[in-house]
């Protein structure tokens, strides 16, 4: 009996102590604080993000007050003529919206230089339903410019400045044209850069030198898919040394900035948003006020722009081919011009 009662009071392998488990109100503080990190966490990527759009609308934003056109000078050496002030009619919110799309050669926007207007493209979009179209204008078309007679129409940014090229579109179109986007060329490579590329296909071996240009812009691209960087984006949307000539031209920059617009809607593109548009803002220069642009990137990342309507203005059939002045423009019936962009918007 003795030695099972010492047996009993030292055991080999004593009880261990029962493990204490997490009361209720500790597990609810760890949950809601790993639930406030995480908000926390996401509450100051979106700040970043929001702060970096600001920034960058700010840095690109030119109020129209200071980007007046100048004064025609006379011939005769009296007072030059001053012109009306241009205002852009106001975007509500909920209409449908026209941009101007300019793209020139002016190798830095920032600089005091009139820009060459290289390309010319209207983005209308409808808030409502989502549906967007996008306006090729041939920068040969011969149209009246306010105050400045009849010329190509990619003169008038030349002699006034990006409101006048709006004013002379909506004089074109019979459309409200609100604001307008200008980059140059080393915007547009800076874009595409900071995209990382576009995978596209060429439609055709591309080969065009011009000695009075820098060589890294002459045209060398071969047929079939490619991963095309800032510069051969370039190239590609520039080439117009075919039958087709400037009409090709916008065909393929058309079906290349839906490209672009897919590229920039895709996650892996929204995560570098920050380091993109630090990017391309010194080459952009744009009378969209920062307001306005904040909702104007909510509704881009809407669209679909896998629908997106390409339309060539004049159209084909619309236009003769003419001389004037020494210029090889194209004369258009400017009511025609005005019920067929009617006619896109409806369908």
């Amino acid at each position: 009996m003795e030695e099972q009662s010492t047996l009993s009071e030292h055991p080999e392998h004593p009880a261990l102590p029962p493990k204490r488990s997490l009361n209720k109100r500790t597990k609810r503080k760890i949950w809601l604080y790993s639930i406030l990190g995480v908000v926390i966490l996401i509450a100051s990527i979106a700040a970043y993000y929001i702060y970096s759009i600001y920034s960058f609308a700010d840095k690109i934003y030119v109020n129209p007050i200071h980007n007046q056109p100048s004064p025609v000078t006379a011939t005769d050496g009296t007072i030059p003529t001053p012109l009306a002030i241009i205002e852009p009619p106001e975007w509500s919110g909920d209409e449908r919206i026209n941009i101007l799309l300019l793209g020139g050669d002016s190798r830095g926007v920032k600089s005091n230089a009139k820009p060459r207007s290289d390309t010319m493209m209207l983005v209308s979009i409808d808030p409502v339903t989502k549906s967007t179209h996008l306006f090729s204008l041939l920068r040969d078309t011969y149209v009246k410019i306010p105050q400045h007679g009849s010329n190509r129409l990619n003169a008038a940014i030349t002699v006034g400045g990006p409101l006048l090229a709006m004013d002379t579109v909506h004089n074109l179109l019979d459309l409200p044209i609100h604001y307008y986007v200008y980059t140059d060329f080393e915007g547009f490579i800076s874009l595409i850069d900071e995209l990382g590329g576009i995978d596209f296909e060429v439609d055709k071996n591309m080969k065009r030198t011009d000695n009075r240009d820098d060589p890294r812009y002459n045209i060398k691209l071969e047929k079939g898919m490619q991963h095309l960087d800032g510069l051969t984006s370039l190239q590609y949307v520039r080439y117009r040394s075919d039958a087709m000539s400037d009409f090709a031209r916008s065909d393929r920059q058309r079906k290349f900035l839906t490209a672009i617009a897919d590229k920039l809607q895709q996650t892996t593109s929204l995560l570098k948003l920050p380091q993109l548009l630090n990017g391309i803002a010194p080459y952009i220069e744009t009378s969209i006020p920062p307001s306005d642009l904040i909702k104007l990137a909510r509704l881009g990342m809407k669209l679909d722009t896998s629908s997106l309507a390409g339309i060539q203005i004049p159209p084909s059939g619309a236009f003769k081919n003419e001389i004037i002045n020494g210029m090889d423009v194209l004369v258009i019936e400017p009511e025609k011009i005005k019920s067929y962009v009617q006619e896109q918007l409806a369908s």
